[in-house]
């Protein structure tokens, strides 16, 4: 499947504004949803990393009320940022489609 420049251009709007949103904001907070995810997925890592079973209570201790924050690295979003603006250069580069 060949991708035309549309699609490009498209492509690379989108990763040049997701890594714009990752350089302006510092903390996304998850909702309680999210953050029960994470936490579950967490929990069985651990639970399959430990050598003794004696310390799965402390693990599957109560849930507390707690949002996860996540901060993303500074580099992420400047690498966003460059693909994206390879792939609208790239686009524009190319000829126009068909039609």
């Amino acid at each position: 499947m060949d991708l035309n420049r549309n699609q490009y251009l498209m492509a690379g709007l989108v990763v040049l504004l997701l890594g714009i949103q990752l350089r302006m904001v510092d903390t996304f907070v998850l909702n309680q949803r999210a953050t029960r995810f994470v936490n579950d997925r967490m929990n069985d890592i651990k639970m399959q990393q430990m050598a003794s079973a004696s310390d799965a209570p402390t693990l599957m201790g109560p849930q507390t009320a707690i949002l996860k924050r996540v901060r993303p690295p500074k580099w992420i979003g400047w690498s966003f940022v460059s693909v994206g603006s390879v792939l609208v250069l790239y686009s524009l580069a190319m000829k126009k489609p068909a039609g």
